[in-house]
């Protein structure tokens, strides 16, 4: 049986990247009626930021030269890291559980929003893998950052997160669906680009559904 970890980080509660999150959701859990299914709204519930607590765990990783990450909590030493242990124990456990991560999230100043950074670095750990897990990530961008476009390299979003979960996690295949020029709903600047928003838009989300039932 296969899991899915679904993960929203707009600080919209209507917004692009939840509506694209939704469909993959929806469609991957459609065709995998008995699979497990977490959700969890970063933005709502925002994850806290690591602490001193927290460092303190990652030495003792490094001094024991820990890789099981089913044992983490019995490097826990004192009150402070078991409370910096209770925050990441549940959220690590989901991820360990998933077999799927999703994760729905806008650019915000060409890279990630600060609540899907803390959870990020809430269940990241020292030579730790996620080798076999699949992550997708469905994103809206209020600019055109496709190769070739004037600001292509200002994006910091899809390489930041394309590296940090080769670089942390193993996971060097993750697949990213973007919805490009999101601005020219509002920005009457933009509002000439309005009809490449929605062939972006279109396509985000019939790839968000087709690769949902892929995976």
């Amino acid at each position: 049986m296969s899991n899915l970890l679904h993960l929203d980080a707009s600080a919209r509660t209507r917004s692009i990247s939840r509506e694209l999150s939704a469909a993959f959701a929806e469609a991957w859990r459609a065709e995998n009626p008995g699979g497990g299914y977490r959700y969890r709204d970063l933005a709502a519930e925002p994850v806290p930021f690591i602490d001193a607590a927290w460092t303190e765990l990652c030495d003792a990783v490094l001094a024991q030269d820990s890789t099981d990450l089913d044992r983490l909590g019995e490097l826990v030493r004192t009150p402070e890291q078991a409370a910096a242990w209770a925050i990441v124990e549940p959220l690590l456990a989901e991820v360990l559980a998933a077999d799927v991560i999703l994760i729905g999230t806008p650019m915000y100043n060409y890279s990630i929003p600060a609540s899907l950074k803390a959870w990020l670095d809430q269940v990241t750990f020292p030579r730790m893998s996620l080798g076999h897990r699949r992550f997708v990530v469905v994103s809206a961008r209020g600019g055109a950052y496709t190769p070739g476009a004037p600001k292509a390299a200002f994006d910091y979003q899809e390489r930041f997160l394309r590296d940090f979960f080769a670089g942390h996690f193993a996971v060097r295949d993750t697949v990213f669906v973007h919805a490009e020029l999101a601005n020219a709903r509002q920005d009457p600047a933009l509002a000439h680009l309005r009809g490449k928003h929605d062939e972006s838009y279109a396509l985000a989300m019939a790839t968000a559904r087709a690769l949902a039932k892929e995976y």
